[in-house]
């Protein structure tokens, strides 16, 4: 991963994120899902990787609310991508990574990930049903997982966790 660096998001990225979305899932719903969640939610976690001047990966983490705490500090981490030519080079785990500080700095009390269950457990991900807690979209268990960035933070938040409305466009 020489030469790549983890930066804020700037408003003069979005054309270049959009295409790293785009090119890493085949498609424009994430691209265009990114840019809802920049528009209309809040706190939001988006960061991008580059070399040099090219934007080669982004990763994004919204806000989400848990039905049993709806003023918990909790984030939802997607879409994820990295530009197919630069993948397996360590990129996206540093996003995760830097994604996870930044979180924990906002004083986040937990992240949640619909994703790959052999990729995000490397990171202390873990079914988010071993917290009794099940998204509102149907999906298998072993993709639906969580993190607890604070110790205990979802002890008796059984329940549903509810994505910010934009994700219901995807």
């Amino acid at each position: 991963m020489t030469g790549v660096r983890i930066r804020a998001q700037r408003d003069q990225d979005a054309d270049a994120v959009h295409a790293v979305n785009r090119a890493a899932f085949g498609s424009d719903a994430e691209a265009n899902l990114v840019e809802a969640l920049r528009a209309a939610a809040r706190p939001l976690v988006s960061l991008v990787a580059s070399e040099g001047d090219e934007i080669v990966g982004h990763i994004l983490f919204s806000p989400v609310t848990l039905a049993a705490d709806p003023d918990a500090r909790v984030m939802a981490l997607g879409p994820m991508a990295v530009a197919p030519d630069r993948q397996r080079r360590g990129i996206g785990s540093a996003l995760v990574q830097a994604g996870l500080d930044e979180c924990r700095r906002l004083g986040c009390q937990a992240v949640f990930v619909l994703g790959h269950p052999h990729y995000y457990p490397r990171f202390g991900f873990v079914p988010a049903s071993r917290f009794a807690i099940s998204s509102r979209y149907e999906v298998p268990d072993e993709v639906f997982m969580a993190m607890e960035l604070t110790p205990g933070a979802l002890a008796g938040k059984a329940g549903i966790l509810s994505y910010h409305e934009a994700f219901d466009g995807l």
